[in-house]
């Protein structure tokens, strides 16, 4: 009896102690569907992998969905069945559609009230967080992989092209000497982009201050329609049309396809997103620069601001309670001054506070790497009612309409101005199809 007693103590001894290394409630996983592979892929998996460290309660699981379209689809294709994540990464191309899903998220706000969690809206740089903010002041998505475009150019390119590797463009005049010197070098491409409707025609507006669409470019209601027929953008798109015929302006194709051709070093100069910054960093085997987007100096108010990019992180509705108080915490966690510091130091992305924009720059960080702070003035000045941002039903859509018109354009086939008429004719098209479907 003496030996089973005993033994009966050692087992119930192991099991207690089994017990007490044992949480006291399972964790609680939320998943965040987003669009970033490579080295933005790792530097989601790093604020997960962060978040989950720092306390015990919940799990986030970074799923990647691929590109930021795919991912939208995926999402919206998701709540439809009945199994949508708990947080999606929305491009800012998709916004007006989030905020016309009624039903389908659940705002920021809501979220961090529901789970107690102190929030306070003013924090955000305001270039930022208006975007995503309704008419009615709430805002609806937390900020999150802000970027804003900028011109990156090579500047051992710039050397052997007799270029001062430190004064960069500033106008397109300069740019389109500069890309006719890169060329004489021996320079095959001289100048590309990526993004074309974002750099070429939606920051050009604002960074022009004129109106890409009317209504304050959808701000204002579901009644806008596009405005980028004007003089000014038909002399810009001829511009490029003329450099596209003399080797000056070399097109690489849709999205952010530019961003591996300036990377390996083929082309020397390219207009994209500040976002691509940690890739140059890590794979152009030569020095890079950052300099702001370039404008026509005899334009009244040019430069204003550019517009944002990136995106924003929405929280679905349908969840439980403790779901969301995950949800809350995550978001409290990316939104802390030092985890957003170093993600503007680490990515280029804009830092989406004001405390994290002066603790990077109180650190020395933009001297020791100069043109990080690009981005970051080029958006922190004051907005006008056509430079706030631009907030368009099927957005995505119209992007896809004018790469179509744009690349006739790029080929000869089109005059710039046939293009832009058409690509408004289309989109329009589409502001109205999407008006009709929100109705009320």
């Amino acid at each position: 009896m003496h030996k089973n007693f005993a033994r009966y103590l050692t087992a119930a001894a192991a099991a207690t102690a089994v017990l007490a290394s044992m949480p006291a409630t399972a964790q609680v996983e939320i998943q965040w569907w987003h669009a970033h592979s490579g080295q933005l892929g790792e530097w989601v998996n790093g604020l997960a992998k962060g978040f989950n460290d720092s306390q015990k309660d919940y799990k986030v699981t970074p799923v990647y969905k691929g590109t930021y379209a795919e991912n939208l689809t995926a999402g919206v294709a998701a709540f439809r069945a009945g199994n949508a994540p708990h947080i999606l990464q929305v491009f800012e191309v998709g916004t007006a559609t989030m905020m016309a899903s009624k039903g389908a998220i659940v705002p920021v706000n809501e979220v961090m009230k529901l789970a107690g969690v102190k929030f306070d809206p003013s924090v955000y740089v305001s270039a930022v967080s208006g975007y995503y903010t309704a008419p009615n002041g709430q805002m609806l998505s937390l900020p999150f992989n802000s970027s804003t475009t900028v011109l990156h150019y090579n500047k051992d390119a710039f050397k052997a092209a007799g270029l001062d590797p430190n004064a960069p463009p500033k106008t397109w005049p300069e740019l389109t000497l500069a890309a006719a010197k890169l060329k004489a070098s021996g320079h095959k491409c001289p100048f590309t982009t990526s993004w074309v409707s974002w750099t070429q025609l939606e920051s050009f507006s604002a960074w022009h201050n004129v109106e890409f669409a009317t209504l304050r470019n959808g701000f204002n209601g579901l009644g806008t329609r596009l405005a980028f027929t004007t003089p000014l953008h038909v002399r810009h798109i001829e511009n490029l049309a003329n450099m596209a015929q003399q080797g000056l302006f070399v097109y690489k194709g849709r999205s952010g396809a530019a961003d591996g051709v300036f990377q390996s070093g083929e082309c020397a100069m390219y207009t994209g997103s500040s976002a691509a910054y940690g890739g140059i960093k890590r794979n152009l085997k030569a020095e890079a620069g950052i300099s702001t987007l370039p404008y026509y100096p005899d334009v009244p108010g040019a430069p204003q601001n550019t517009v944002i990019g990136g995106a924003s992180l929405w929280a679905m509705a349908g969840k439980k309670p403790d779901e969301y108080k995950g949800v809350a915490l995550f978001f409290k966690y990316l939104s802390d001054p030092q985890v957003q510091a170093k993600s503007h130091q680490q990515t280029g992305y804009l830092p989406i506070t004001t405390e994290a924009f002066k603790l990077t720059e109180s650190s020395g960080f933009y001297k020791a790497n100069p043109g990080t702070d690009v981005s970051v003035t080029q958006m922190i000045r004051k907005t006008t009612d056509k430079s706030r941002g631009i907030r368009l039903g099927n957005f995505l859509q119209i992007r896809t309409i004018l790469d179509e018109e744009l690349e006739l354009v790029w080929s000869g086939k089109k005059s710039a101005k046939q293009a832009l008429d058409d690509a408004k004719k289309r989109g329009d098209a589409e502001l109205e199809k999407f008006q009709k479907a929100n109705k009320g």
